[in-house]
């Protein structure tokens, strides 16, 4: 069976800050516009309205204060709660103390590095490398500072591990197994591992530009543990609330994030117009997700005209500052040549880059390139082993390319239950090409037991998808009674529906059902036009059965010798067997063209080297006769037993008459040939 080709080639739907689900910005009045300027004062539900500014009389903040001011007097300045408190301070300029993130930064990293380090200490660091607060954002750093903290069990840097895990940023490798079980750890954590995000988004919040960006970057992490549900319970209203408060916050992935609840309806009324804006805004200010979503919206002209040129420009733009996403959907763009000039080496160029960074959907089309030499020198052990990169992630395309790599022994050793073990993966997260696989190791016996009823039902399950490959097998199952009862009826019907989805295969059997009226009336002029739809694909059954309809003539369809014998050469030429048979009887009698016998002897040549009984004996015949070679009695005997042994009786009668020849008798005798069939 064909490796079906995975479309579409790339992650296309709209990233939520990498945030992927199956789908810039305006100015900052717009912004503010979300929520009417209620900003100030809003709270999600079931939080405690946040104040505006946490007053220097709270007692428990008065408190920590106090302790960490006089462990640092006292010169204890090797203290880490105290330098904890004071580096979170200075971060949200809390309890008197101004917003200085320089100053946080070298107490945090105090309190971080001492002998048995601060583990909240380092997960906040990290967070402060993550979103540039007081340092040069540096997610590579963060990474490690979080994992260092995640190991030591602090939920926030699991949270925020566990999603550069799953979605990656620049010299962040995506790796969706490892970002699963951060997950899980996080979650059976509960409320207790967002608490930080919680108290930091919370404790305050306003628009005012002199605020710490560290409130808006809080407010932006939490609103993607609610819209995720990790650590709490997936809420999109709770979601969008605390994006906007990112948003007017200004924070750049918060305009983002928003952009994406606007453009897919999460959490918000649908809004694609004004999700264009907002990713416009973020894009602009160098966000680099937004960035790639709004090269999406160019492309596919949603929220505003389709302009191809600033897609590839966004992409372009986005790729070069790392993006996996942006790089993955260029290298799409020079494949097929969409907004730029097809070029495949650059496709593999850009898929590469993006797939070393993780991104399965890159892995996945490099993984093809190699497989198929394109843009690159063929090498199936390669394309497999970037299939396998992105299988194991969870890519249900190159989990189905895997296992066909397996059945068919491409790239990697044959291993049919190997096989069967990657469909199935793939198949349960409702991949059609997998089922139709699937379907049809149970069907027959590949890697697994015969089970036409499973294979059956595989084959509706996919059909139902709209896969036509499926469609075609589901009606040929009906049509032979494979797995359920004979029913014509259903066969005409899904065979139908795979034809008319352009599957050639099934247009020829389609125009096969309506010229031997198989489930519906016949109507050879219906037949006529599905035998010409498969052909003008190239499929040569159908150009061989179009042109037999052509050269025999039926009541309703005009005969046209010229053209049937068109096909038929274009048929043969593909090594179809029926069509050399009969291009070779045409040209050996002159039916709709000059007699040539030395050509029909090569094409009856060929048809018997491909297994066509009738083109054996006809070679029989030609050797016998001295048609097109010279007469040779013993190759004829040859090949008439080569017929003879197939069943034809013709061959059989020829071998009887030329034993029953004396002067041929005595030659077989003489050379050992003995008609098995006489």
């Amino acid at each position: 069976m064909p490796l079906f080709r995975p479309a579409p080639k790339r992650q296309h739907s709209f990233l939520q800050d990498g945030v992927t689900s199956n789908g810039n910005g305006s100015n900052s009045s717009l912004i503010v516009g979300v929520d009417n300027g209620s900003q100030k004062s809003e709270c999600a539900p079931g939080t405690t309205s946040p104040n505006r500014r946490t007053s220097t009389s709270d007692p428990a903040w008065t408190e920590s204060l106090d302790h960490a001011m006089a462990s640092l007097v006292l010169g204890s300045d090797n203290d880490a709660e105290a330098c904890f408190v004071m580096g979170q301070n200075f971060l949200f300029g809390l309890n008197a103390a101004p917003v200085d993130e320089r100053k946080a930064i070298n107490f945090l990293k105090r309190a971080a590095f001492q002998v048995d380090g601060h583990v909240l200490a380092q997960a906040v660091l990290g967070f402060c490398y993550e979103f540039g607060l007081g340092v040069e954002a540096d997610s590579g750093f963060a990474e490690s500072l979080y994992q260092s903290a995640a190991m030591k069990g602090d939920g926030l840097a699991g949270a925020r591990l566990s999603f550069l895990r799953r979605y990656g940023r620049p010299y962040v490798k995506i790796n969706r197994v490892e970002a699963e079980e951060w997950i899980k750890r996080v979650n059976e954590m509960g409320a207790e591992a967002v608490k930080w995000l919680d108290a930091a988004a919370n404790c305050f919040n306003s628009p005012d530009p002199a605020v710490s960006k560290a409130f808006a970057a809080a407010n932006y992490a939490l609103g993607v543990c609610y819209h995720d549900g990790i650590g709490v319970s997936q809420d999109g209203s709770k979601a969008v609330f605390y994006y906007k408060r990112a948003a007017t916050g200004g924070e750049p992935r918060g305009k983002g994030i928003l952009a994406y609840c606007y453009g897919e309806g999460f959490g918000v009324d649908k809004d694609e117009e004004f999700a264009f804006l907002l990713y416009y805004d973020a894009a602009n200010e160098g966000e680099l997700v937004s960035m790639y979503n709004l090269a999406h919206c160019y492309e596919e002209g949603i929220g505003v005209e389709k302009d191809l040129d600033e897609a590839v420009r966004w992409y372009k733009k986005s790729a070069s500052l790392g993006s996996c996403y942006a790089q993955n959907s260029l290298g799409f763009m020079y494949e097929e040549g969409v907004g730029v000039d097809r070029d495949e080496q650059k496709a593999v160029y850009w898929y590469k880059l993006s797939a070393e960074q993780g991104y399965p959907w890159a892995q996945c089309n490099l993984g093809f390139c190699l497989q198929n030499g394109l843009g690159v020198d063929e090498n199936e052990e390669m394309g497999s082993y970037w299939y396998q990169k992105a299988a194991i992630q969870g890519h249900s395309r190159a989990q189905h390319n895997l296992g066909h790599a397996y059945q068919y022994g491409v790239g990697v050793e044959k291993d049919e239950a190997m096989a069967v073990e990657w469909y199935r993966r793939s198949s349960s997260s409702g991949n059609a090409f997998a089922l139709h696989s699937l379907g049809y190791c149970y069907q027959n016996g590949i890697g697994c037991e015969v089970d036409e009823e499973k294979a059956a039902k595989l084959y509706r399950e996919s059909a139902l998808y709209g896969h036509s490959p499926a469609q075609l097998s589901l009606g040929c199952c009906f049509r032979n009674g494979i797995g359920v009862e004979v029913n014509e009826r259903q066969a005409f019907k899904w065979i139908r529906l795979s034809a008319k989805g352009g599957n050639d295969l099934a247009q020829n059997t389609l125009g096969h059902l309506y010229e031997d009226g198989i489930g519906i009336a016949k109507d050879i002029k219906k037949a006529v036009y599905w035998y010409r739809e498969s052909a003008d694909q190239g499929n040569a059954w159908a150009m061989t059965n179009l042109a037999l309809v052509y050269l025999e003539g039926v009541p309703g369809v005009k005969r046209r010798v010229k053209e049937s014998l068109r096909l038929l050469r274009a048929a043969a030429e593909k090594d179809h067997t029926r069509a050399q048979t009969k291009l070779a009887h045409c040209l050996m009698n002159g039916i709709g063209c000059t007699v040539d016998k030395e050509e029909a002897f090569e094409w009856y040549s060929q048809a018997a080297e491909g297994g066509s009984v009738a083109a054996v004996f006809a070679l029989g015949q030609c050797y016998e006769n001295g048609d097109g070679c010279s007469v040779d009695l013993h190759k004829a005997i040859e090949f008439y037993t080569r017929a003879a042994v197939c069943g034809d009786e013709k061959a059989s009668d020829k071998l009887i008459s030329l034993v029953a020849n004396p002067s041929v008798l005595d030659e077989v005798f003489q050379n050992g040939y003995i008609a098995p069939a006489a």
